[in-house]
This record gives C-alpha cells, sequence and structure tokens, in this order.
C-alpha cells in the first residue's frame, strides 16, 4: 500500500531489494523506509528493525504496511531527519539507505514526498550528511548498504566512506535512461598486521618495513 506523498518502489527501491541479504537475528536501521519495503523484507531474517524516514505521511505508511505484512513486532517506526531520531547508544548490524540523490536548483521542498529524491545542488546534501555520521551507529563488524545515482558523484562517495574509515565497494548497478544507478556495500576498514602482511608478499611498496621486521626480530628472539 503507497499512501498518497509517500514515495513509490522504483528501480531503485528494486535493484536495492533484489541484492537485500539480511541474517538471523541481525539488527537492522532502515533509513529513508517509505513506505517500508526494505524494512519488512529486512524483518523476515532480522532480530529487531528501526525504521526512519522524515516525512510523516511515509512514517504512518510504514507502520500500515508492517502490520499487514505481519511483521509489526520487529519494526519499530520512527519520524525523524536521518539520526535525530536513533538513539547515541544504539549500533545496527546493517544500515540501508536509499537517500535523495538527484540534483536539484531549488534546496525547498515544497510537498513531502521531495524529499524522497532532491538532494541539492549537486545531489549530495544528504548522502554526505549521512556518511559523515554513519559510522557511529555501526556494530563493530556491521555493513552499510547504499545506493546512489551517477548523476550525485558516485565516486566522491566511495571516498568520502573511506575517510570514515569504511571500505566501500560496488555491489552491483543498473544502467537507466539518464543515470546508472549503484547499489555500494561500506564496512570496517580491517587493518593487517605486518607479519601477515609479509608472510603473504602483500606488502605494498611505500610501507615503512622497519617497524616489521623489529616485530618479526623480537618474536624469534622470544
Amino acid at each position: 500500500m503507497i499512501f498518497r506523498d509517500v514515495y513509490e518502489p522504483a528501480e531503485d527501491t528494486f535493484l536495492f531489494a533484489e541484492n537485500l541479504s539480511v541474517n538471523q537475528g541481525e539488527t537492522v536501521l532502515d533509513m529513508g523506509t517509505g513506505c517500508g519495503i526494505l524494512a519488512i523484507l529486512a524483518a523476515e531474517n532480522a532480530g529487531s528493525v528501526v525504521a526512519v524516514d522524515i516525512n510523516p505521511h511515509a512514517v504512518i505508511c510504514a507502520k500500515t504496511n508492517a502490520a499487514r505484512n505481519g511483521v509489526a513486532g520487529k519494526i519499530r517506526v520512527h519520524r525523524g531527519d536521518l539520526f535525530e531520531s536513533i538513539l547515541p547508544d544504539e549500533k545496527f548490524d546493517i544500515i540501508l539507505f536509499n537517500p535523495p540523490y538527484l540534483p536539484v536548483e531549488a534546496d525547498e521542498k515544497d510537498i513531502w514526498i521531495e524529499n524522497a529524491w532532491a538532494g541539492g545542488r549537486t545531489g549530495r546534501k544528504v548522502i554526505n550528511q549521512f556518511i559523515d555520521t554513519a559510522s557511529k551507529y555501526l556494530a563493530k563488524s556491521g555493513r552499510i548498504l547504499f545506493l546512489q545515482s551517477s548523476l550525485s558523484n558516485v565516486e566522491e562517495t566511495m571516498k568520502r566512506f573511506s575517510k570514515h574509515n569504511l571500505h566501500a565497494k560496488k555491489i552491483c548497478e543498473k544502467k537507466l535512461a539518464f543515470e546508472k544507478i549503484v547499489l555500494i556495500e561500506a564496512k570496517r576498514s580491517q587493518g593487517r598486521s605486518c607479519a601477515a602482511l609479509i608472510a603473504s608478499d602483500c606488502v605494498p611498496h611505500e610501507m615503512e618495513l622497519e617497524p616489521c621486521m623489529h616485530f618479526l626480530t623480537n618474536a624469534k628472539a622470544e
């Protein structure tokens, strides 16, 4: 059921849904839930789901659809702007976001549904705000699934995730008429020890080797 002034699932939603995998018992945050379709799909395996949207019509719509699909007991729906309604100490195994990514000249939104696609002049207003905050709410071994358009600079998104110690990779993409939509997965970067790098012959040329050799020498002495 799609209420008036709520974004109707389209190609980007379906690409996301087709590639959504939730392990049994995981905690999920569905940011910008809209009609709640991703939250409902996630609830099948998730231990719990928090769904957030700035649009009050979307909040009511998502609650209604959760009840109609028998998962209302697993999904908590909040109204809020990005993470403002999330408790400071809450952590999630998976954070989902299909953000407003289309570049628009006017920054003001005349109707609620425009929040679903209007991303400011570069399309990156909400994207940047999300990436700069998301890692605070991500569990240690958690992951972010994030979808955006080629119109809002996918490579800048990859770089911005990296600045927050999140390793991002493209999972899949789909070419549409005037753009390409891309699904990205971001996880916390996992460093490898000096010993492991040397043993695997994967030491980068620019890496300082002296600390690694010192580590190995001390280990042998013991």
